[in-house]
């Protein structure tokens, strides 16, 4: 390693410790021998500069917090001597230029996806099953005990294994059996389940929002039916989410079976009639086989969680340059976390093609920010513990950094939870910054792959899209192997270029969109999914 620090953006004023520092070591950086005055974990960050209280701090070249006492160079940032401060944006000042990197090996690529009638491609080929309203949630449980026990066979947990020689009083350091996997009665098929606490109860927009949730996972390419269940009586009818649908898709083709219970009868004539209906859609469905497809059809969800004080220098950008890659050749990267993108909305209103969008991406942040203060928090209360412990100790710090996942492309879009992506190109997805509300919403407007970065590690998944996970540091990828795809830890020790990671980020995808590598979220059977109430999450 060349240096004990880095600096991100020349107009910086603080530097990141790459490795542990202790009170007393002398750093050379910069030209000048930069003396450390506190014992510093790799992550955090260094003042480069004496600074006052009330200084400005500048870091990815922004303003992301404000000094709260003074901090001495060589000095340690906490939060008890720094708060965040970000930077207010009123309009758009310019249209930001763009150099698109060199596509020449990547615009002829293809994967091997499911194509639908639509002309959307999928990377999956499942049938989902999911209910309208809460109370449906145990007959969506029974079916998944049905269907997942005769039809998709996997082999018994090493748990489940450990449990059963404790249960027949085995020795406590037995070793655990593996048990060979069953052939699956399809093999090109996958059968998922989702349920939620939605649909009722609340307000109506609520209901409504939920509605253009779960119609945008129909529509979603990696679907290619489904099998819904309503009560009757709930705030989400079906006329809603019919609606729902068809303003995704006026005229869709895929079959979308619906029962209403209260006119059904019994449970077990219910569920007799959607079994016998169900199988009759998965059988055909698992016809439909994979075809070549260009990487133009891939919409990819950009999304970080457990960040880090790597996460911005490493996984992140490395993300940005294959997000770029994805936007030049006609594909659709997702950024979205609107509460990770304090501080840095001038650059990306000043990124937006259309001023009509950067209009509305002002009013979506602002609104946003107003209901959190409104609500008693804010955006400054973003930073998880988690995030503060490993060196992000501001929302705009830490913004900063997760904003990279989106390149430096043009924005073509500007959307609301929601809404469905329809333009080539970067386009901005209002979510909260919550993990899985954000995949889960990014899934809804038609991602069908999702890579997430990680500085600490977390097992989110998705019930239809493979989420990929790359680690900011290569301790997590050696300390979480079950867990993560892609280690970027490669860039923070100098072995490796951001444009290099990308590139092999992008690589990476497209070998799990064709079906070639299964992501780690889908070997461990990760299939989350929450719904997102406005307002009420950061």
């Amino acid at each position: 390693m060349k240096s004990k620090l880095i600096k991100v953006h020349p107009d910086d004023n603080v530097a990141v410790a790459l490795v542990d520092l202790f009170a007393g070591d002398v750093v050379e950086f910069e030209g000048q021998s930069l003396k450390i005055l506190t014992d510093s974990k790799a992550k955090h960050k260094i003042a480069l500069v004496n600074l006052k209280a009330d200084d400005p701090i500048f870091m990815y070249g922004v303003l992301v917090g404000k000094a709260l006492s003074a901090i001495d160079v060589g000095g340690l940032l906490t939060t008890e001597n720094v708060k965040h401060e970000a930077n207010s944006v009123s309009q758009k000042t310019e249209t930001t230029s763009w150099t698109a990197p060199d596509i020449s090996k990547w615009k002829d690529r293809t994967f091997m996806g499911y194509h639908r009638e639509d002309g959307q491609v999928g990377t999956q080929n499942v049938w989902l099953f999911f209910p309208l309203v809460f109370c449906e949630n145990r007959n969506i449980e029974l079916l998944k005990d049905v269907f997942e026990k005769e039809l998709s066979f996997h082999k018994a947990s090493k748990q489940r294994q450990l449990l059963r020689n404790l249960i027949n009083g085995a020795p406590e350091d037995t070793a655990v059996a593996e048990i060979e996997e069953e052939q699956a009665i399809f093999d090109n098929i996958e059968v998922k389940f989702i349920t939620h606490q939605g649909g009722c109860g609340g307000i109506r927009q609520d209901s409504v929002s939920l509605s253009k949730l779960l119609a945008g996972y129909v529509n979603n390419p990696n679907v290619a039916g489904a099998t819904v269940l309503s009560l009757g009586c709930q705030n989400l009818q079906i006329d809603i989410f019919k609606n729902a649908l068809a303003e995704k898709s006026a005229a869709i083709k895929k079959p979308v079976l619906i029962y209403e219970q209260q006119q059904e009868g019994t449970v077990d004539e219910m569920l007799a009639k959607i079994i016998k209906d169900s199988f009759e859609g998965i059988k055909k469905a698992n016809q439909i086989k994979r075809q070549p497809a260009p990487i133009s059809k891939l919409k990819m969800g950009l999304e970080c969680g457990g960040s880090d004080g790597f996460s911005g220098i490493s996984a992140n950008p490395a993300l940005g340059y294959a997000s770029d890659i994805l936007a030049a050749v006609g594909g659709s990267p997702i950024l979205s976390e609107f509460p990770e993108l304090c501080g840095v909305e001038q650059e990306l209103v000043n990124r937006c093609v259309s001023d009509e969008d950067a209009e509305r991406f002002m009013h979506l942040m602002k609104a946003y920010e107003k209901s959190a203060v409104d609500a008693g928090s804010g955006f400054d209360m973003n930073p998880s513990p988690g995030n503060i412990k490993d060196g992000l100790i501001t929302d705009a710090m830490k913004s900063a950094g997760a904003a990279k996942k989106g390149g430096t492309s043009p924005i073509q879009a500007i959307l609301d939870y929601g809404e469905y992506v329809t333009k080539p190109g970067l386009n901005l997805l209002c979510t909260p910054g919550n993990d899985v509300e954000s995949t889960t919403a990014m899934v809804g407007s038609g991602a069908n792959v999702v890579v997430f970065t990680t500085g600490l590690g977390t097992p989110t998944g998705n019930p239809i899209a493979p989420v990929l996970k790359v680690a900011s540091n290569s301790t997590l990828a050696r300390r979480m192997p079950d867990i993560i795809d892609i280690d970027s830890g490669a860039v923070i020790r100098g072995e490796k270029t951001i444009e290099e990671m990308g590139e092999e980020i992008l690589e990476h995808v497209i070998q799990v969109a064709s079906g070639e590598v299964q992501s780690k979220a889908d070997v461990l059977g990760q299939d989350d999914f929450i719904p997102w109430k406005r307002g009420v999450s950061l």
